[in-house]
C-alpha cells in the first residue's frame, strides 16, 4: 500500500539466522513515465512520444524539463507552452504520461528525435538509439577554472544532501542530486530511483528558477559520476560536479574536455579531484 509520494509499504518475512517473523518494510516506488512532445509542424499540431523512463513519481514536470533541456530539445522555459496528462487507453496509467506542449515557433527535428531515442528506454544512455546521439552539444561554455570552493566546504556536502533524502532514509533505494552555492549552502535537492532522473529533476527546477548556467554553483550526486551525469551537468554549465562514488574513464575525459572540475569519492573526510583542480582551494 502506497502511503505517500515515492514510498510504498510491503508486508515481508524477516529472517535472522534460522528464525523468521512477519514484518513491514518500506519500498521506493518505481513507475514508468512516458514523456510526449506537442509541437507545430506544417501548420498543424502534432504529438510524439520521445522517451519512457523508470522514475519515482513526483516532480514529473521538472524531470521532463531537465530531460528536454539536457538533450538539447529546449533551451529555456519560454519555449514551453504548458503541461497536461493526456487521455490514455488504460485510465490507471494516465499519471504516468506527461505531455509537454511547445510553442508553435519552436522547431522540432523529427528525424533527430527518431534517430536519438528508443521510446522504451528505462535508463539514460541505454535509451539512445545511436552512438552519435550519446554526445549532446553544450548550451553554455563553462567558465575558466578559477578558485570557487574550499576543500572544507566540499567535505560538508554529503551530510547536507543526506539530511534532505527523506525517502532514502525510509527505503535505502534512491539516488539524490543537490545544488549548493560556493559556501556550501544547500539551494535545491531532488531524489529519484534513477540517478539520471534525479539530476534531470534538479536541472529542471533550476531552469524553472532561472538559475542556469550553474557556473558558480556545485552539484553533488549521491552515487557514481557516470558519463551521462557529466554530460547533463555540462549542458547546465556546472563548473564543479562532485560525487560520493567513483567516476568512469569516459566521464573524466568529458569533464576534461568541458573544462569542468570533477570530484569523486567525496566521503569520510577525503576526495579525489580528477579534472580542473584549480577551482578547489585546499588551504
Amino acid at each position: 500500500m502506497e502511503n505517500k509520494i515515492g514510498i510504498a509499504k510491503a508486508e515481508i518475512t524477516r529472517v535472522q539466522g534460522r528464525e523468521s517473523s512477519p514484518a513491514s518494510d518500506f519500498l521506493v516506488v518505481e513507475e514508468p513515465l512516458e514523456i510526449r512532445l506537442g509541437f507545430a509542424k506544417n501548420g498543424a499540431r502534432h504529438q510524439k512520444a520521445i522517451s519512457v523512463t523508470m522514475r519515482t513519481p513526483g516532480h514529473d514536470e521538472q524531470l521532463a524539463i531537465g530531460f528536454l533541456f539536457t538533450e538539447g530539445i529546449i533551451h529555456d522555459m519560454t519555449q514551453i507552452k504548458g503541461f497536461s496528462r493526456p487521455p490514455v487507453r488504460w485510465k490507471e496509467a494516465r499519471e504516468n504520461v506527461l505531455l509537454v506542449e511547445l510553442h508553435d515557433e519552436v522547431a522540432v527535428d523529427l528525424v533527430r528525435l527518431e534517430r536519438n531515442f528508443y521510446t522504451s528506454s528505462s535508463c539514460g544512455v541505454c535509451g539512445k538509439a545511436s552512438i552519435e546521439a550519446v554526445r549532446v552539444q553544450g548550451h553554455w561554455e563553462i567558465a575558466e577554472p578559477t578558485p570557487l570552493v574550499g576543500a572544507d566546504v566540499l567535505h560538508t556536502l554529503p551530510s547536507a544532501l543526506a539530511q534532505q533524502q527523506s525517502i532514502f532514509d525510509c527505503t535505502g533505494g534512491l539516488h539524490g542530486a543537490a545544488l549548493f552555492d560556493a559556501t556550501g549552502q544547500l539551494l535545491l535537492s531532488r531524489e529519484d530511483v534513477g540517478r539520471h532522473n534525479a539530476l534531470d529533476k534538479l536541472i529542471g527546477i533550476a531552469l524553472q528558477q532561472n538559475l542556469l548556467p550553474l557556473e558558480d554553483k556545485i552539484v553533488l550526486v549521491s552515487g557514481r559520476a557516470g558519463f551521462e551525469l557529466v554530460q547533463k551537468s555540462a549542458m547546465a554549465g556546472v563548473a564543479v560536479l562532485a560525487a560520493v562514488g567513483a567516476p568512469t574513464s569516459l566521464s573524466v575525459a568529458l569533464a576534461e574536455e568541458a573544462g569542468m572540475t570533477l570530484v569523486g569519492f567525496l566521503r569520510n573526510g577525503q576526495f579525489n579531484i580528477y579534472t580542473c583542480p584549480e577551482r578547489v582551494r585546499l588551504h
